[in-house]
């Protein structure tokens, strides 16, 4: 899909595609730091039919509702294209000796041949976690790797 960046001078940036239906869907980005939703109807790409300004916070919601799902389906989509390669998602319980430890505490791709490809935490999906990544009760670590490898990230996570 093709997301076309338009300078706004003075203003920012709008970052768009045309979906399927022929509507324009799209991001204006001001210097301000404001975001702006954008929708224009298939008659008249250019002309905005609905708008809608929106904070952080709920940009950050937004980009969950729409993207978190997708990256679990495409981690799964993409796990059977190769064989011996499995995705699951573990949590961080109330307990678990990493709770309030860092993602490189746990040693997991040394120790298990695992990678942790994202963590979702509240809602929101933090992928490609740096290893100063602190890790909190109730945060769902996406993983890939075999199962053997999987079995064992799980007792690492539990029991430390």
């Amino acid at each position: 899909m093709d997301v076309t960046v338009t300078p706004l001078p003075g203003l920012g940036t709008q970052q768009d595609f045309i979906t399927n239906s022929g509507h324009r869907v799209g991001v204006i980005s001001y210097r301000d730091g404001r975001l702006e939703l954008i929708v224009s109807g298939p008659q008249d790409p250019d002309k905005v039919a609905a708008s809608v300004e929106l904070t952080t916070e709920e940009t950050s919601a937004l980009a969950n509702l729409l993207g978190a799902p997708q990256l679990v389906a495409q981690l799964t989509e993409q796990q059977r294209e190769v064989t011996g390669i499995t995705t699951w998602q573990l949590p961080i319980t109330q307990g678990s000796p990493y709770d309030g430890r860092a993602l490189g505490d746990t040693e997991m791709r040394t120790r298990t041949s695992v990678s942790i490809v994202a963590i979702v935490r509240e809602g929101t999906a933090h992928p490609s976690p740096r290893p100063d990544f602190e890790f909190t009760a109730g945060d769902l670590l996406v993983m890939v790797g075999t199962v053997e490898g999987l079995r064992s990230a799980n007792e690492i996570l539990e029991k430390g």
